[in-house]
């Protein structure tokens, strides 16, 4: 991967604070060219670094879902196939591999507390977990 610049940096704050700017208004942030904000959004995702856009959801309607932090704890050499099982779960937003007495922590958006207590326990029962600890988020302080 090459060097991202200065330039690269901006480009990829603004597009993170609104994905819908338009190229025009991100020139006029930049103080650059369309074309040059054009060809350096096309180089950051042929590099992969821009692997797409999504959208922000508003706190209120986040607000009516049920939002979690699963631990969990593996068996080592079941890792990868716990997963791409994780990764089939609707309500699995992003996992993530971390360090300490858990390998893994899942976050889950469910629709409702049922929802969310079976997709815990769709975890728990994968082949290859140990045990899994929940933490329901009770409020979002910031989020970038």
């Amino acid at each position: 991967m090459k060097t991202v610049s200065d330039l690269d940096r901006h480009l990829i704050q603004l597009l993170s604070n609104n994905a819908r700017a338009s190229v025009a208004e991100l020139a006029r942030e930049l103080g650059v060219t369309r074309a040059t904000v054009q060809s350096h959004i096309q180089q950051l995702q042929l590099q992969g670094i821009i692997q797409g856009f999504t959208v922000r959801l508003s706190n209120a309607y986040r607000g009516t879902m049920i939002e979690a932090h699963v631990s969990i704890a593996t068996e080592q050499r079941k890792v990868s196939q716990i997963c791409r099982k994780l990764q089939a779960m609707d309500d699995v937003g992003a996992l993530y591999s971390i360090s300490g007495e858990f390998d893994l922590v899942a976050n889950i958006k469910s629709a409702s507390t049922e929802d969310l207590d079976r997709a815990v326990d769709h975890i728990s029962e994968l082949d290859g977990v140990i045990r899994t600890q929940t933490s329901v988020v009770l409020s979002t302080k910031f989020e970038r």
